[in-house]
């Protein structure tokens, strides 16, 4: 679909990108000749996964440990990649969720969620953004989101709030930063199955690649996500910017796209969510620390 080293010359932070939709999104990029740079908070997942895909694509990827919820250790991140050279891309895939009922969610959970997706989003964009501008080069950032930006996301209140905001920001920047040629878009997806975010939206559910429910009876293939997401990174369309668009076969429009659905569950299924979804929180807090 698209020509090869489309992406030379690009020098691209993932954030997220050691696992799941930004690792694919990275794959895709390190194979189009960009630099790919990765950061999450597990060490060994990013440099597993830079060794990964450096030997299916040749190229250079970086992995760089680091909590974007800490403002300062994001700005030493960002400065130490400048250090090599300016970005000249950021995808802000980075996030966390997981389904509640929303008057069981503490305050602690509330944050778990928010200072990722929002928090962390605004201080990765804001210390390239305004690095880019005092240099006075162009850039272009590509968030990824929700299709519930729309139309809201019951039982997944925190995710839903946050993601707005980021998509509210898309919009902000693309007019604030418009003059500065940085442009801003977002990428709402539908259900691109990932071991872990899957396992903690519908937990106990295993993944056919069917779904039945939606226009297209199916989830959407990985190679779908990664065309769009190189389409609105690549040159050529330097005049789009300011807009977020949904890739979900029609989902969210025929059914809303959201987890209304769990309005139907049993304070039973609720609980064996809850036990499923700590128990990979225990793994991930236990990667990260070997």
């Amino acid at each position: 679909m698209f020509k090869q080293e489309l992406m030379k010359g690009k020098r691209i932070l993932v954030t997220g990108g050691g696992s799941g939709l930004g690792k694919e999104i990275a794959a895709k990029y390190l194979e189009l000749g960009a630099e790919i740079y990765i950061c999450g908070r597990r060490e060994n997942v990013l440099q597993e996964t830079g060794r990964e895909l450096m030997d299916r694509f040749g190229g250079s990827v970086k992995g760089i440990a680091v909590d974007i919820r800490n403002a300062e250790a994001v700005d030493a991140m960002i400065e130490q990649i400048w250090q090599e050279g300016p970005l000249t891309g950021l995808v802000n895939n980075a996030a966390g969720n997981f389904v509640s009922r929303t008057e069981d969610l503490s305050t602690r959970g509330f944050d778990a969620i928010a200072n990722i997706v929002l928090h962390g989003t605004f201080y990765v964009t804001h210390a390239i953004g305004r690095r880019w501008i005092e240099a006075g080069l162009p850039g272009s950032v590509v968030s990824i989101l929700v299709t519930w930006v729309n139309n809201g996301g019951p039982f997944v209140v925190p995710s839903a709030m946050s993601k707005a905001g980021v998509n509210i920001m898309t919009k902000s920047l693309a007019v604030e930063w418009g003059r500065y040629g940085i442009r801003l878009n977002a990428i709402a997806p539908g259900a691109f199955p990932t071991d872990g975010m899957s396992k903690r939206l519908y937990p106990g559910r295993e993944d056919s690649g069917r779904d039945e429910g939606s226009p297209m009876g199916r989830v959407g293939e990985m190679s779908e996500l990664q065309n769009l997401a190189t389409f609105l990174m690549a040159d050529g369309v330097q005049w789009l910017t300011g807009q977020t668009l949904t890739i979900d076969g029609a989902n969210s429009l025929a059914t809303g796209g959201n987890f209304y659905h769990f309005k139907d569950w049993s304070n039973n299924d609720w609980a064996n969510a809850r036990d499923s979804i700590k128990a990979l929180n225990d793994k991930d807090r236990a990667d990260r620390t070997a």
